[in-house]
């Protein structure tokens, strides 16, 4: 008697059977429309890129009976154009200056990777938050200080250590590597002193923590003119307006924003399709409350120096005409 498959081997010639039985059937049905399936690598499950790329690939589902798009949570930026770079992901949620790093094949990219812009969607204001009796009036206070920068992968980390690099901290910080969430509980159990944070605003993490508790929002004033000498365009100045998490004031900081990102290899219509039905699901989709041009086609082209992709080309060229 021949012994029986082992189950892995089992599950291959399954997929290799499936595989040649779609190879051999018509490739849609009759009275159908072909579905293809793109992958949108977002951030962690309930932080800001996680909960608008959850509900856009709804949207775009919804809107787009050629196209199905499937969620990948991830740390965000960087691991999002990793996974654009290799393949992995069709669609991405990425900072701008992340972004541009990797069109360009500088920062923490070796090479250039084969990316473009759909749309630039909303301006993230850049938060430094810490415990009010850890005596972190500026930036510069962070010295000797526990703080975390972001999740490893994500735009954050860049933000956050340029903006370190730029006050002369360098390797003067304890640093950790935490989310959004990680990092308020672990401001609040005394763990870490400070934490940086890229959102639109109010950021729900920030505003639940703030009502527990009184914060400090560090202000990071002048830094976004050097960020921009140093590191790019993508940098502007910004503020938190006052009131937002109960601070009398309003708070400069660095503004970065959010882009909509595709593999270059992406087709022109699914491109198009994509763009089209975000802009259609605008009053739909999550997004921060105070001005930045949130998802308007203006503001939207504004990727420089990352190219527009055709298709989003094709979309902005549908609107003014």
């Amino acid at each position: 008697m021949s012994p029986r498959p082992r189950p892995q081997a089992a599950r291959r010639t399954l997929l290799a059977l499936a595989a040649a039985v779609a190879a051999s059937s018509p490739a849609t049905v009759p009275g159908r429309t072909r579905v293809r399936s793109l992958v949108l690598a977002t951030g962690l499950s309930g932080a800001p890129y996680g909960t608008f790329g959850s509900r856009l690939a709804r949207e775009i589902d919804r809107r787009v009976g050629s196209l199905r798009v499937d969620v990948v949570n991830t740390s965000a930026s960087i691991r999002n154009l990793r996974l654009l770079g290799s393949g992995d992901a069709d669609l991405g949620l990425v900072l701008g200056d992340s972004a541009a790093d990797a069109f360009e094949g500088t920062g923490g990219f070796s090479r250039s990777l084969p990316v473009s812009a759909l749309a630039r969607i909303y301006l993230n204001y850049t938060h430094l938050v810490a415990r009010p009796t850890a005596g972190v009036a500026t930036v510069s206070d962070l010295a000797s200080l526990r703080v975390s920068l972001g999740a490893e992968g994500s735009g954050t980390v860049v933000v956050a250590r340029r903006i370190l690099a730029a006050a002369g901290l360098g390797g003067r910080v304890r640093r950790c590597y935490l989310g959004l969430d990680d990092s308020v509980r672990a401001l609040r159990r005394g763990e870490i002193d400070a934490f940086f944070a890229s959102s639109g605003v109010p950021a729900s993490a920030v505003t639940e923590l703030s009502a527990a508790r009184p914060v400090t929002l560090v202000p990071l004033d002048g830094l976004a003119r050097v960020l921009r000498a140093e590191h790019g365009p993508a940098y502007v100045d910004v503020s938190i307006p006052a009131g937002t998490y109960g601070q009398e004031s309003e708070v400069p900081t660095v503004g970065v924003p959010t882009y909509l990102m595709a593999r270059s290899a992406v087709s022109a219509q699914d491109a198009f399709e994509v763009t089209r039905a975000m802009f259609a699901a605008r009053q739909t989709l999550p997004g921060p409350e105070v001005p930045g041009a949130y998802l308007d086609e203006r503001y939207a082209i504004g990727t420089d120096p990352v190219p527009l992709h055709p298709g989003a080309v094709r979309y902005y060229r549908s609107v003014y005409g």
